[in-house]
Formats: structure tokens, C-alpha cells, sequence
């Protein structure tokens, strides 16, 4: 049988291009995870670039790829809904939460768009063997916000409530929750203390936005799963795991989604996941030590 780096006659696999598109993108993590996706599947003939590219200038962006050596993209903000209209099709998970952030080119051209996110949190929480929680909180509004909502459809048992600083700008994440039959409760950020202690919080709000929230870590606090990855650790993080609770940072999610992402776009099989996610924690931990994180 052939590797996945070779043809079925034993040649090297064609080269394909593959990038993640952004604005900003210069802190881009993917380059580095997906190029040591490569090396470890072996496909030296694949690329992975990033590219600063916005909202106005994502139409010909896309237009202007030859789908013939482009195998995918990665789209981070402003990117994932924008690109919608310019897709033709769309998987259930990013039309439930309306963000793609994984274009996939067709050998016919077409173009697919999903949302890895989702799979990337639950696999992300299984790896440190949560699968279940009697309840969880969500902190912050946006898009990754509804990804941690999609994926605790699946893991949460319980009640999930959502501590947002405008309930009229979260009102989609309620419409989302009763879709997935989650049992969701939107709250206002000033009793976002109070979400701290549930047994599974995930928080999805920009760079300093919990730090007020360090004092009020519980003593016995359950799981941690902070979305940011640079500058780690998050204060509120480092204080989670003084106090003994378990931590999940944004490089687990950011590896574990990017393994399904590298899945879609070589067409390699879940069996080699595990190496993939360790190539990748490998690559990504090296990478921002570097940067001093």
C-alpha cells in the first residue's frame, strides 16, 4: 500500500498549495502546524502559506485559485462568514453556526466549506478525558463562543449558561442553543464570576478581557478551557491552575482543529491522528516558546 505521500505507483503525490487567509495573520500559528503535518505524512511537495487578505478582497482572492494545485484554505476573523456566499456547499456544522473556517477545493472545483472548530473542542476536552459535564459556562458572545456552544451540545448534560456584555448582540447564540436543543442561558457579564463555578468553563473572550476575573477562581475549581494561546498562560489560567483545576489552552484547540483540517485537505484517515497531534504540540510548543510565550 502506498504512504500517503506517494502515488499508488510509488512516486511522490503531486504538490498542492494550501494557505490560511486572515487580517491580521502575521501571528498565524497554522503555517507551522500544518507544514509539520506534511512533514510527518510526508508530502514534501505540499505547501502552506499565509496571507493578509479582508473581507474586500476575499472574492478574488478565492476566484484567482487554481483549484488544480490548491488542495484547501484556513480562514480566521474576519473571514468565516464572508466566505459563505463564495462556496458551493456547505457542511452542517458551519451552517449551524454560521463560520466556516475550512474551505476544501474539489477535483471538479468546487468549493466546500466546514467548520473544524467544532470537532477540534471536542476532541481538544477528550484528549484530557472530558466527554461529559453535568453543566458548563461559556464567557464571551462571538463566533468561537458559538463553535464552544455547538461542540456542548455533545459533551454538556446539563444546563450551559453564556456570560455576554450585550444580551441584543448574543441573541443569535439563543436561537443557535434552541437549534442544537441545548439548554442555554444567556447572562450579563457582570455575574460572569458566579459562571466560574461550573464544572467545564470555556472561555472565548479576547486578550484581557477575563482578568477581572481572576479573583474569583474557586478553590476547588473544575476545567479550564481558555481559547487563547499567546501570551500563555492567560492570567486567568495561571491562576486556575494554582488553585488545582484542569487547564486547556488555544494551542490544544487550535492543534486538534487543524488535525481535521489537514484530514480534509490530503485525504489521510483518522489513523494517524495521534501522530499528527503530537507532530503538531511539538512544532506549536517550539513556536511560541520562541515568540516567549
Amino acid at each position: 500500500m502506498s504512504g500517503i505521500g506517494q502515488t499508488a505507483a510509488g512516486g511522490p503525490a503531486a504538490a498542492r498549495r494550501a494557505a490560511v487567509l486572515g487580517s491580521p495573520i502575521a501571528h498565524s500559528l497554522s503555517p507551522v502546524l500544518h507544514r509539520a503535518a506534511y512533514r510527518r505524512l510526508g508530502l514534501d511537495g505540499w505547501s502552506y502559506d499565509a496571507f493578509e487578505v479582508d473581507e474586500a478582497a476575499l472574492p478574488d482572492f478565492v476566484a484567482g485559485l487554481d483549484a488544480a494545485r490548491w488542495a484547501g484554505l484556513s480562514l480566521t476573523m474576519p473571514l468565516k462568514r464572508a466566505v459563505i456566499p463564495l462556496l458551493d456547499a456547505v457542511g452542517s456544522a458551519a451552517l449551524a453556526v454560521e463560520a466556516v473556517n475550512t474551505v476544501v477545493f474539489g477535483a471538479d472545483g468546487s468549493r466546500r466549506g466546514e467548520n473544524t472548530d467544532v470537532p477540534g473542542f471536542i476532541a481538544a476536552l477528550s484528549e484530557r478525558g472530558i466527554t461529559t459535564a453535568p453543566a458548563a459556562a461559556v464567557l464571551g458572545g462571538g463566533a468561537t463562543a458559538a463553535s464552544a456552544l455547538a461542540a456542548l451540545a455533545e459533551v454538556a448534560k446539563g444546563p450551559v449558561d453564556v456570560y455576554v456584555r450585550s444580551l441584543e448582540r448574543a441573541a443569535r447564540l439563543g436561537s443557535l442553543a434552541e437549534s442544537l436543543g441545548l439548554d442555554a442561558r444567556l447572562r450579563l457579564w457582570d455575574e460572569a464570576a458566579k459562571g466560574l463555578d461550573s464544572p467545564l468553563v470555556i472561555n472565548t473572550t479576547p486578550s484581557g478581557a477575563a482578568d477581572e476575573l481572576v479573583a474569583a477562581v474557586p478553590t476547588a475549581p473544575g476545567a479550564l478551557f481558555d481559547v487563547l494561546y499567546h501570551p500563555w498562560p492567560t492570567p486567568l489560567a495561571a491562576a486556575w491552575a494554582r488553585a488545582g483545576g484542569t487547564v486547556l489552552g488555544g494551542l490544544d484547540l487550535l492543534i486538534h482543529q487543524a488535525v481535521f483540517q489537514v484530514e480534509l485537505m490530503t485525504g489521510c484517515d483518522s489513523s494517524h491522528r495521534a501522530g499528527l497531534v503530537a507532530e503538531m504540540r511539538a512544532a506549536g510548543t517550539a513556536a511560541l516558546a520562541a515568540r516567549g510565550s
